[in-house]
This record gives C-alpha cells, sequence and structure tokens, in this order.
C-alpha cells in the first residue's frame, strides 16, 4: 500500500498533534515510541521541505530569465 503524499501543512498538523499527546505523558510506552517515530519521520519530511524551499527562494531570476544566486544575510547578489 502506497502512502499519499502529504502537504507540508498536513505534516506539520500531524506533527503538532503527536507532540500534543507525547505531552500530554498519558500515552502508553509502546504508542509512544511508535509516535516518536513517526514525528521524527515527519519532522525529516518538513525540514527537507522547508529546505527545498530555501534553496528555490534563494535565487533571483533576472530579465533575462537566469537565475544568479543570492545572499539573503547581505541583500545582494553573490555574483555582483
Amino acid at each position: 500500500m502506497t502512502k499519499k503524499q502529504q502537504t507540508f501543512a498536513e505534516a506539520m498538523t500531524t506533527l503538532e498533534e503527536i507532540v500534543r499527546q507525547l505531552e500530554q505523558g498519558d500515552v502508553p510506552l509502546e504508542n509512544a515510541i511508535d509516535l516518536y517515530k513517526q514525528g521524527m519521520e515527519l519532522s525529516q519530511f518538513c525540514h527537507g521541505k522547508l529546505q527545498h524551499a530555501e534553496e528555490q527562494l534563494i535565487s533571483i531570476v533576472q530579465e533575462n530569465g537566469e537565475t544568479t544566486a543570492f545572499d539573503p544575510l547581505k541583500g545582494e547578489n553573490y555574483l555582483t
């Protein structure tokens, strides 16, 4: 069975619910371990999505259609 591809928002919602359940402390140990594993997988998924989004956002498309790397800390192109 293949798993439906989650969106970032869906993964974050599920992750928040897992954290809430674990913080309550009334989850049996076996379930807590499973929730923790699922939470770690969701965390890695979300981190990957954010990294990909960051990579897309730190390049600037020039008027001629070429992309140029952008340094968000300096607020300028790397290649200038």
